[in-house]
């Protein structure tokens, strides 16, 4: 049973906890309330304003395990914050492991931080969560995906856009990068994970991923440098720096260029293309 009360005052506590910063939102001037506003928490989880209202006032419908998990993630929940407020939603926590999708708080707040740079937050298996804008200007929005295309290892042998986003001349590094990958999550977790259902979804259907495989390769791993196309800026050279959740499995995966490089002026370019008209 929802505890209506609870929810509310949980709800109530952690929006009053947090700053405007604490989410990666600007300040602002005359600011009075304490913490977020309620319609900057709806804005960050993707609700409206008058449903998180309702919440906060023990009213309105039964929130769906859906709407739990965006107000989790929004509110930067920790783990065992996230488990309660399902609690008191009257829903049994998601479980816990590699396979989860709520991202650390921790690796949030720097990735909110990151507003200058392309930059993702992606599972063991590539499924991209969260992106900055400039990081959706590099690739577009790969948070679209569904089914077994979210993992980019997989739309790499099924989809020529993914590769269109990369070098030629670095195809072959890819298939092996992320044959590899697969291989290697697909041992970590065994035969009746995600992982290793994809891979055999690739073996049944792709004949390049059947070459790949059957070479047994494990620990490929790219260069200091990956070579973007972008569809208006041309080729960029971009280095890759990944930090790494271990209790989640999560990468946060950001992308630099050498200051005063060419690649470097695209990215002040990309910065114009990501703006909001």
């Amino acid at each position: 049973m929802i505890d209506r009360a609870g929810l509310a005052e949980f709800l109530r506590r952690r929006r009053e906890s947090l700053q405007p910063e604490d989410v990666g939102l600007p300040r602002g001037q005359r600011r009075r309330t304490a913490g977020l506003r309620r319609e900057e928490v709806a804005a960050i989880c993707h609700i409206s304003t008058d449903y998180y209202s309702r919440l906060e006032r023990e009213r309105g419908p039964h929130p769906s395990e859906q709407m739990i998990a965006s107000l989790a993630q929004g509110l930067h929940l920790s783990r065992d914050e996230r488990d309660h407020l399902f609690g008191l939603a009257g829903h049994r926590p998601p479980a816990r492991g590699a396979a989860g999708e709520h991202i650390n708080p921790g690796l949030l707040r720097i990735f909110d931080r990151l507003t200058d740079t392309p930059a993702e937050i992606v599972t063991e298996l590539g499924e991209t969560l969260r992106q900055t804008p400039l990081g959706v200007a590099l690739t577009g929005d790969l948070t679209r995906f569904t089914g077994p295309a979210r993992s980019i290892g997989y739309r790499w042998f099924t989809d020529p856009a993914t590769r269109a986003l990369y070098h030629p001349g670095d195809h072959a590094l890819h298939s092996r990068v992320f044959a590899s990958g697969l291989r290697k999550i697909a041992t970590l977790r065994g035969p009746d994970s995600w992982a290793a259902h994809l891979k055999q979804l690739l073996l049944d259907s792709n004949e390049e991923f059947r070459s790949v495989w059957n070479e047994h390769e494990v620990g490929v791993n790219y260069q200091d440098v990956k070579r973007f196309v972008h569809p208006e800026l041309g080729d960029l050279e971009l280095s890759c720096q990944a930090l790494v959740d271990p209790d989640q499995g999560h990468l946060l995966l950001v992308y630099t260029a050498v200051p005063g490089s060419e690649s470097y002026e695209k990215l002040q370019l990309l910065s114009v293309i990501a703006a909001p008209s």
